[in-house]
């Protein structure tokens, strides 16, 4: 094939203005995951991360219905969500991880039950799927005053987020408010967690609010690291896929998050420190500094 008839094929997606802004979407939507997804695996919130993308189901619904923003609603579910865990978990025998399986699924299935009995052109489809190639200009800015806000946050507490995702006993001895650093965390996934709604659906915004930190963990002993690579991670491989589902007319969410499961994969394997070769290469009883150089970042 002709150099330049390949340039115009591989060009051919950017001659829609829908797939220009889907690609455009879905890497800022992927950078902000990547960026939460390190506190998301540093603090072992991966349970409470899948909880909170369909606990705000039902906020996103019920704002629709009230011609509010999804992302009050997202924001008032999700913090309703943490609240009804907690009080299941005081109030109860069982445990955190049932507690938030109970609550999550009661929310989730309230979100379909109200979709179903308010039918408007707010689909099922689109909730659990996504709709990345709907994707309009207000969307765009939507999610750039999203990834502002959660910059934003990062940037004011980066300390105290950064201790009390380490060692929150330790940052609560300190003198830290922990109760505000929790729900300034939650108040940032829940934003994350809508705003990724509209790329991948709810069924899918965990993977993203996962994978990319839980990538960066295997690559790299230092936080901000972890964190840039993370980020980069996770707008590089939600524009290629959504660049990709032209091509293959597949489901865009899917395909972003196969992209970034991929990646994952290859990097459990190849990764220079912590991988499998990197293992296996490794002498018998000479333990891992990892713990140690943690501790160290944070302490710092």
């Amino acid at each position: 094939m002709p150099l330049g008839a390949l340039w115009e094929l591989l060009a051919a997606p950017f001659a829609y203005e829908f797939m220009t802004k889907a690609v455009v979407g879905a890497a800022i939507v992927g950078a902000i995951c990547g960026l939460l997804s390190c506190f998301v695996t540093l603090k072992g919130w991966s349970l409470l991360g899948d909880a909170l993308s369909h606990a705000v189901v039902p906020g996103v619904v019920i704002a629709h219905l009230a011609g509010l923003p999804f992302i009050l609603g997202a924001v008032v579910s999700g913090l309703l969500a943490v609240f009804s865990i907690g009080f299941v978990e005081r109030n109860s025998m069982l445990k955190t991880d049932a507690a938030i399986g109970v609550v999550f699924t009661a929310f989730f299935a309230f979100g379909l039950f109200l979709i179903s009995v308010f039918p408007s052109e707010l689909r099922l489809n689109t909730i659990l799927f996504g709709n990345l190639l709907g994707i309009a200009q207000e969307d765009l800015i939507q999610l750039l005053v999203v990834g502002g806000v959660c910059v934003l946050g990062i940037l004011l507490k980066w300390c105290d987020l950064l201790l009390y995702s380490f060692d929150a006993q330790h940052a609560r001895s300190i003198g830290l408010n922990t109760r505000l650093l929790y729900f300034l965390l939650l108040g940032m996934l829940s934003l994350t967690a809508v705003a990724a709604l509209q790329a991948v659906g709810a069924l899918l915004v965990v993977a993203m609010l996962i994978t990319p930190g839980s990538t960066a963990y295997l690559l790299t002993d230092r936080f901000p690291r972890m964190m840039m690579i993370a980020c980069l991670l996770g707008s590089a491989t939600g524009a290629l896929g959504a660049y990709v589902s032209y091509f293959l007319d597949g489901a865009t969410g899917g395909l972003i998050v196969a992209f970034q499961t991929l990646v994952f994969l290859i990097v459990v394997v190849v990764a220079p420190k912590h991988g499998l070769i990197a293992n296996a290469r490794r002498p018998e009883g000479d333990g891992s500094s990892r713990a140690a150089l943690l501790d160290g970042e944070a302490a710092r």
